[in-house]
């Protein structure tokens, strides 16, 4: 019965009439007026290729056959509404920041490490390889544990930690929601004031359960208060500021649930029969400036504007069912794919479903073992302040939604992708945070700078953070400078520190690709640690490292553009410095060092990936472009450095989350304007690369989902921070 059962169901899916998304306007309902001509044009018109990542997207094999891409029918009939999109009066400009104090730690993080004395007797590279795979085995537990399991039927949770958190249970009786998102002009200060929310916050943070290493609240607090945003964030989310630790165990890739998709899709066709059973009420947008929840009531509230937050639009389908809208980027009227909300008013126990209904990829992880991340307030009081994976039922499938007429000239309009998924939460009344990945803001890299720069010692690390430029909403955009000091003030050692070789990496292109941010969180703590190999770079290298390219559209909630509404990653070829200032310096301080006879030896810039598994690479070779493209060109004639090949035949050996196979070194004429190619071609790097890392998990080696179902997952900072690969 598949294939009947398959056919009718595509039948269902183009029979279903073709309707507008709930929105006033399809473009963002943010708005930056701070450059020329972009308050004269319209919401950018989307390009087939913007909907790629930086590699090609492969569909994968495991697919049901129900999820094989449908060809698109012509449809001859034009949908009778006129929906006539209309400027979005919320309109709002960055603010000119008041001067405000740093707020200074009062003491240093951690003290400075003594580094050893002791000689490497055996080969460097041989300990990576045998470290890394004895922590990697004595910390891979085959742990089968529940994240909720000791909390209690009431759901106000049980007390396992013992006297770690006492205290922290009374402050469970306190309002869930005056502490979940804490205001940012406020200052922290000892004289607390009962029930109000400084009060509140300062008394939880002086009854930290445990220290977060390179985390400071009050530090993320003074930070937040400097960060500039396009509407002004009054409010910082409890997941930045608290922080958090990894799993204390291992997650498996969500096993993939046969039939689920055309049942997901049954549900929709049901809402067209029957819709008497349909609330179809608005409980949170954007575009609305009046409350629009009842407090009274029983549905859940959200709650999206804090950094990098995203959720535009709510609305109750049922009792226990929402439908939700991503917000746009800014200046934009696509790029739908990354969201981080507050939810709460839940009742444990009780399974919710949500549907994001506007995604723009024609297909995803979340097909394939991919969940969402999701941090509970209740769980952190009690001392278990973590991101954990969850959601069940999960599917991602073209929906009847598509884009008006009106929007797009008369044309067919683009079609929309549903992400539906199943949340069961641990406590009533708990205010719950759901992302599309592991959030990673702007003021959390910071405030890590900060903290990594007075944890070093500076006797033996050179560790300068500058600002590179000061990007369009007026934030700065760091650049970090990593080496070992010279040994002595000789000449000998003073001119081997001037003459190192340098290395560039950055990050952070795409602000929706936060596992890029997160890789990089790794980076920066190898290179300042005293593992040998850290060590030997430093005396060998100078570290030139951008880690965040867009700090605009990560603070704003962008997925992939910046407040222009411009992919930052096709600027290289020509970018301005009144325009694109971060890529214009960026790219002035790589063609600054090749002027002079110091081009680096490699550039990486770091980036997710949506559709593929694991961690590879995209370099740069001619030769193996002309090949593929079966070029007419003698190619045994042209020269071309082979050493493109180095860097991922090293990870290959010796990480185990690489995968060669699904590196690829092709050029092609899309990625023209692209980092890697730009280095590549204008600055004569040979080891220029883009490194994906996947927002899914791994499917290979040690991370291989297996029968115990507890494998780690490659893009979750919690694997990444323990087992060290990137």
């Amino acid at each position: 019965m598949e294939p009947v059962i398959s056919a009718v169901l595509q039948i269902l899916r183009q029979c279903y009439p073709k309707s507008p998304l709930p929105l006033v306007t399809t473009c963002s309902a943010y708005a930056f007026l701070g450059t020329e001509s972009i308050h004269s044009e319209p919401c950018c018109a989307a390009a087939e290729e913007d909907f790629e990542d930086d590699g090609d997207e492969e569909m994968d094999k495991d697919s049901d056959l129900e999820d094989v891409k449908e060809q698109e029918l012509q449809s001859k009939l034009r949908n009778d509404l006129n929906f006539e999109d209309v400027q979005s009066a919320n309109h709002h400009h960055i603010p000119t920041a008041a001067p405000l104090q740093q707020h200074r730690l009062n003491e240093d993080q951690s003290s400075r490490r003594k580094e050893g004395e002791h000689t490497v007797q055996t080969s460097l590279l041989s300990m990576v390889k045998m470290g890394r795979s004895t922590a990697h085995l004595s910390s891979k537990k085959r742990l089968d544990v529940n994240t909720y399991q000791n909390v209690s039927p009431s759901g106000t949770g049980v007390d396992t930690l013992g006297s770690d958190i006492s205290g922290i249970q009374d402050f469970l009786e306190e309002d869930i929601e005056v502490i979940s998102c804490p205001g940012m002009n406020a200052s922290f200060s000892s004289s607390v004031r009962p029930r109000e929310t400084v009060g509140v916050i300062d008394k939880l943070l002086h009854a930290r359960p445990k220290h977060i290493p390179f985390h400071d609240p009050y530090l993320y607090m003074a930070k937040a208060r400097r960060t500039r945003s396009v509407v002004d964030f009054k409010m910082v989310a409890f997941p930045d500021l608290w922080g958090h630790h990894p799993p204390p165990f291992s997650q498996s890739m969500l096993e993939r649930k046969r039939g689920i998709q055309r049942i997901k899709i049954s549900e929709d066709v049901r809402r067209l029969i029957q819709p008497r059973d349909v609330i179809n009420r608005v409980v949170f947008s954007l575009d609305e400036p009046w409350p629009l929840q009842d407090p009274a009531s029983n549905c859940l509230r959200f709650f999206s504007k804090f950094e990098s937050g995203n959720l535009r639009k709510a609305i109750q389908v049922r009792e226990f069912e929402y439908d939700l809208l991503i917000n746009a980027d800014v200046n934009s009227a696509q790029h739908q794919q990354w969201f981080y909300f507050k939810v709460s008013g839940m009742r444990a126990a009780i399974p919710y479903r949500f549907n994001i209904i506007n995604c723009e990829k024609p297909n995803s992880q979340f097909n394939y073992g991919m969940q969402l991340t999701l941090y509970s307030v209740k769980e952190a009081l009690l001392g278990r302040s973590t991101w954990t994976r969850t959601g069940h039922d999960i599917c991602y499938y073209k929906n009847h939604y598509r884009q008006s007429a009106a929007a797009t000239g008369g044309a067919s309009g683009k079609c929309y992708y549903t992400l539906t998924f199943t949340v069961t939460f641990p406590h009533s009344e708990d205010v719950c945070y759901l992302a599309y990945h592991y959030p990673y803001t702007y003021t959390a890299l910071m405030t890590h700078l900060e903290i990594l720069e007075k944890s070093i010692n500076p006797k033996k690390i050179y560790f300068r953070q500058e600002t590179l430029c000061q990007t369009l909403g007026g934030n700065p955009c760091p650049l970090v400078t990593i080496t070992a000091m010279p040994e002595s003030n000789s000449t000998d050692d003073l001119e081997q520190f001037r003459h190192r070789p340098y290395q560039v990496i950055t990050a952070r292109a795409h602000p929706g690709e936060s596992n890029a941010s997160w890789v990089m969180k790794g980076t920066l703590e190898f290179l300042i640690s005293n593992d040998p190999v850290a060590r030997l770079l430093r005396e060998s290298f100078i570290f030139k490292i951008i880690p965040m390219l867009n700090p605009d559209g990560v603070i704003n909630g962008n997925h992939r553009c910046s407040l222009r509404g411009e992919d930052l990653n096709r600027q290289w070829l020509a970018p301005k410095a009144h325009l694109q200032p971060t890529i214009y310096h960026a790219k002035g301080l790589l063609q600054y060092l090749s002027s002079i006879g110091r081009g680096p030896v490699v550039f990486c810039d770091f980036h997710g990936h949506s559709q593929k598994k694991n961690v590879f690479i995209y370099g740069c070779s001619i030769k193996e472009t002309l090949w593929q493209a079966n070029c007419a060109v003698g190619t045994s004639a042209v020269l071309e450095d082979i050493s493109y090949r180095t860097l991922p035949k090293i990870l290959d050996k010796l990480a185990p989350a690489f995968t060669m196979s699904s590196c690829s070194f092709l050029v092609e004429k899309s990625r023209a304007s692209t980092a890697r190619v730009v280095v590549w071609r204008e600055m004569g790097v040979s080891r220029s690369y883009t490194m994906e890392s996947s927002y899914c998990g791994c499917n290979q080696g040690p991370y291989k989902v297996c029968e115990a179902r507890a494998t780690p997952n490659a893009s979750c900072p919690a694997d990444i921070h323990r087992h060290g690969e990137q």
